[in-house]
């Protein structure tokens, strides 16, 4: 039997918006100037919506919400092989808002930007390899 269209576009939605956040992720901390704060809030946001596709794809309803260890802990609760990538992905939702707002933290070194970068690509690369080809962007 087939997959229900609709639900193969969403999860493939969220699975594209997610890699334009690991794109924008690397490209922000590849400048000259590099801008690891912002590049950070995307690495939050990609792992948040990898996260989300695998839950939408295992008709998992999630509440709006930018917590990774909400997010990670029901995915592990489905696929326990992703345990030990949700407790460390845990680390990225402060990301979501920590240097969004002026008053807040100094910016991050770019080195803290490029491991949140390969993190997020983590969750995403184990998110894609636990779906179904025809949700594959």
């Amino acid at each position: 039997m087939q997959p229900d269209p609709r639900k193969v576009g969403e999860a493939r939605e969220w699975l594209q918006r997610a890699i334009a956040d690991l794109e924008s992720a690397a490209v922000l901390i590849g400048s000259t100037p590099s801008h690891p704060d912002t590049a950070l809030f995307h690495c939050q946001q990609a792992a948040e919506k990898a996260w989300k596709a695998f839950l939408f794809w295992h008709d998992l309803p999630f509440r709006k919400t930018h917590d990774l260890r909400e997010l990670g802990s029901a995915c592990a609760r489905l696929d326990g092989s992703l345990s030990s990538l949700a407790e460390r992905a845990e680390d990225l939702t402060q990301f979501a808002w920590v240097f969004r707002y002026p008053g807040g933290l100094q910016a991050p070194p770019r080195e803290e930007g490029e491991e949140a970068l390969l993190l997020a690509r983590e969750v995403y690369e184990a998110i894609l390899a636990r779906l179904p080809a025809e949700v594959r962007p």
